[in-house]
């Protein structure tokens, strides 16, 4: 068994710069750790592998997903990317043989406190962070940070550590599979990617670890509790104990930047360490890769495939099975049949919108969608459709 400690994230080309600011982080800990990327794009043909900080590129191709390119269609981008992370602890525990893995998200940076997160992952099999580790007590910040952990899960799973013996191994076989089926941005129907599943996980396995330090997985979340020192050149501090590991959660869209001003005193550290890691993503490439779109967001016509025609595919197994090669746009395709039979007709795609509507269209008899189900050669992908289907019953 090997004797290092592996980390990984999961990203699509776009992510590569931020990957590369948390490899080199977790690199600077000196410590013996192999640091790895799951990618579910295109490596850019303008890139060279051999300058990269990572020791194994996995392509998501490479993991053992039955029906992948319908798979893979069924999944919005962040799904995608969050659905394969059960996957991948598996198979870099089946390629490296290794006994200890972390997952952290590519928008994370670690600053110190590793080599505690391996000692504690010694003594349990499965190390979990939580969004909140003490109760809010203004209107607003309950609102922002308590009701929107209801909402996306208790358990922040941007970071994850697990053993691949005993309880951890357990744990990463049942997540995986739920993931693998049901992996979705959908929390009016309970679920929101791989989160929410893991609010479950300390009923089902008691080797679990529930990080409480206040260093660990700081983000703006959990900004009104704790308090930041300290300077980059001498070292962060949260609530007097060094920072180790920080959460860029929501950063290219502008959601990191407004909670921040929300929830940081005026002149915090942390907006220095914001600015450091606006610099440090461009020096990684961020101008040129950061806008690149991932192969699997589009047609292979160029056009962007939204997350109705995704919806609509993954819950028809008729459709799965008239249209093996979803991302095709030319002849007898599922892009042509369904700009005949939907989009222009029965259903727009305007946001959540759209989605309600294709949700209470009655665009498929029910009763036909579950004799097709009863025929589906795989129970599991069945199980799942029986279940959505019943939304449109």
């Amino acid at each position: 068994m090997s004797e290092k400690v592996h980390l990984f994230t999961s990203i699509t080309a776009n992510y590569l710069p931020k990957a590369r600011v948390l490899a080199h982080s977790a690199k600077r800990q000196s410590l013996p750790v192999c640091f790895h990327i799951l990618l579910s794009d295109d490596y850019p043909a303008d890139a060279n592998r051999a300058d990269e900080p990572f020791d194994s590129i996995i392509d998501v191709k490479e993991l053992p997903i039955p029906d992948l390119e319908p798979w893979l269609f069924g999944h919005t981008v962040v799904e995608m990317c969050t659905a394969v992370k059960g996957m991948g602890f598996l198979e870099i525990a089946r390629r490296f043989s290794a006994e200890k893995i972390f997952y952290f998200d590519p928008d994370m940076v670690i600053f110190s406190g590793l080599d505690d997160l391996i000692e504690r992952l010694d003594r349990h099999a499965i190390l979990l962070t939580p969004h909140q580790t003490v109760p809010e007590e203004s209107l607003n910040a309950i609102i922002d940070n308590e009701i929107c952990s209801l909402k996306h899960g208790v358990f922040n799973l941007g970071f994850l550590g697990a053993r691949t013996s005993g309880q951890g191994l357990q744990f990463l076989n049942w997540w995986a599979e739920r993931l693998q089926h049901f992996c979705h941005d959908d929390i009016a129907g309970g679920l929101f990617t791989d989160q929410r599943w893991v609010d479950l996980a300390p009923c089902f396995f008691s080797d679990i670890d529930i990080l409480r330090d206040p260093g660990c997985n700081v983000a703006t979340w959990n900004l009104t509790h704790r308090h930041a020192e300290g300077s980059l050149k001498e070292g962060i501090t949260i609530n007097g104990e060094p920072l180790k590991f920080y959460h860029f959660s929501g950063f290219d869209g502008g959601a990191q930047e407004i909670m921040l001003k929300k929830y940081a005193p005026k002149g915090s550290v942390l907006f220095d360490l914001r600015r450091w890691y606006i610099d440090e993503c461009e020096r990684m490439g961020q101008k040129q890769l950061g806008d690149r779109p991932c192969r699997y967001s589009t047609f292979d016509n160029g056009e962007p495939i939204t997350k109705v025609h995704r919806i609509f595919y993954r819950t028809r197994v008729d459709l799965q099975r008239a249209f093996p090669h979803p991302f095709q746009a030319a002849g007898e395709s599922y892009y042509d049949w369904f700009r005949h039979n939907v989009s222009d007709t029965r259903v727009q795609d305007n946001g959540s919108n759209g989605e309600d509507a294709l949700m209470r269209s009655q665009l498929f008899d029910a009763r036909s969608e579950l004799d097709l189900i009863k025929r589906s050669r795989s129970w599991r992908l069945a199980r799942s459709i029986a279940r959505v289907s019943s939304a449109f019953r």
